[in-house]
């Protein structure tokens, strides 16, 4: 939310406007439960969607809107330079903080950001078919309070 000030030359008085911008949320995001480390997940995804997720040597931070620390956790990243679609595997729980904590029995978060060509629906189902994956699911990141606080580079 915005505040500002608009003062006409013919008017004494001050005038104040409040301009609501909404927070948009510009990816989509798929829970993965699965009793498997990472990088077997990770693997499994790479085979069978194409794509190239590598482990990250930093951790993904997330912060409050205030900018206060809330977590970190270990992700996988891969940028499909072709689309321009960047896809991250994120571990949701580290360290005995959650990444959603709304949804504290998925395992891992697959989100495709700027995606404007893969069909998540498509992605799902082969996620799901995957023999080291027990569930997945498509979240409606919107709907998800924790998500509005995931920010990317």
């Amino acid at each position: 939310m915005c505040t500002f000030t608009v003062q006409c030359s013919r008017m004494a008085k001050l005038k104040k406007h409040t301009l609501l911008l909404e927070d948009e949320i510009d990816f989509e995001l798929i829970g993965i439960c699965s009793p498997h480390n990472d990088y077997r997940v990770a693997w499994g995804i790479n085979n069978i969607i194409r794509i190239d997720l590598s482990k990250k040597e930093d951790l993904f931070e997330v912060y409050s809107k205030k900018g206060q620390f809330i977590s970190q956790h270990s992700y996988y990243q891969y940028t499909d330079q072709q689309d321009g679609v960047v896809w991250y595997m994120i571990k949701n729980k580290y360290e005995g903080k959650f990444l959603i904590p709304e949804k504290n029995q998925i395992d891992y978060f697959l989100v495709l950001r700027n995606n404007v060509l893969v069909e998540v629906d498509e992605v799902l189902d082969k996620v799901k078919s995957l023999s080291s994956i027990v569930a997945a699911y498509s979240f409606e990141s919107s709907s998800l309070p924790s998500a509005q606080l995931i920010q990317f580079e």
